[in-house]
């Protein structure tokens, strides 16, 4: 019961906050019906999961979590467009700049992130949680709140009545967008590639990016966020500059929640007391880059 009470007040916490930047991120926004797109923007993220969540809990099944949420960025932003492009302000650049970095991210990690559950026959985070269903339920709403926060910025600026051209500050937010990609693309083929190998079986990867960062992908992520809000920043009055909570918050759930806290525990618990796990973890900063101090 206690377990019960917990969930249930993580969800609805989870929609309150949904609600509230919603809102705040509506303030000079496209409204339908009466309420903020962003609001109708949210409240169609967290239904996916929650249709999601009802088959992976009766077949007990984690491998569509990811692609349910990389599709779930697809869809609320093009949706976000669509209206957008029918409103008084109509189809501007920087919404169709975001859009397309947006569904580029999401094309490329949603499948990659999906080939590569199917292939390890189970995501181990889900082992113990996909057999409750108050736990279950609230991961994907977890997953609802990361989709639509990550993408708060982004959708800001799609459904703003206030338009601005597009100048350096886009400029500078698609080179940092490109940077993050390019860092996400490479980590997560390096790491591919050294996993596939049968000689690197139960090793820990220390070659290319991973040299440099223990996390170089999360780092990658954060940095091509941070882009998707430069590039929406001009637009923002008002309470749309709550917005901007976007790449903070990928940034704590990253480093603080689901991505480097959770990877680097099942790393120790694997390599702690190896020797060259030992030094690489000494020498290698956990996310942010930087020259390897010597070989390991």
């Amino acid at each position: 019961m206690k377990r019960l009470l917990i969930c249930t007040a993580l969800i609805v916490l989870c929609l309150l906050i949904a609600g509230g930047l919603s809102y705040a991120g509506g303030d000079g926004g496209l409204h339908l019906g009466g309420y903020p797109v962003l609001l109708i923007c949210a409240f169609i993220a967290f239904a996916i999961q929650w249709l999601a969540f009802i088959p992976a809990y009766i077949f007990q099944t984690e491998h569509y979590y990811d692609l349910t949420g990389s599709s779930t960025y697809v869809l609320i932003i093009l949706l976000a467009l669509f209206l957008s492009a029918g409103s008084e302000k109509g189809l501007d650049g920087r919404a169709i700049l975001l859009t397309v970095l947006v569904v580029l991210w999401a094309a490329r990690l949603g499948p990659f992130l999906f080939r590569r559950v199917k292939q390890a026959g189970k995501d181990g985070r889900f082992d113990q949680i996909k057999v409750s269903i108050p736990r279950f339920l609230l991961t994907w709403t977890l997953q609802g709140l990361w989709v639509f926060v990550t993408l708060i910025a982004a959708l800001t600026a799609i459904t703003s009545q206030h338009s601005e051209p597009l100048g350096v500050i886009a400029l500078l937010g698609t080179l940092i967008w490109l940077l993050g990609f390019a860092l996400e693309v490479v980590a997560d083929a390096q790491k591919s590639a050294f996993n596939k190998r049968p000689e690197n079986s139960g090793k820990f990867i220390n070659i290319g990016l991973w040299r440099w960062s223990r996390h170089p992908n999360y780092f990658g992520e954060i940095v091509l966020w941070a882009g998707i809000a430069l590039i929406a920043l001009p637009v923002f009055q008002a309470w749309q500059w709550l917005s901007l909570i976007s790449p903070v918050f990928v940034f704590l759930l990253l480093t603080r929640v689901s991505g480097v806290p959770l990877l680097e525990k099942r790393a120790d618990a694997k390599w702690g007391g190896n020797a060259n796990y030992e030094s690489y973890k000494r020498d290698t900063p956990a996310l942010m880059p930087r020259p390897p101090k010597r070989s390991v």
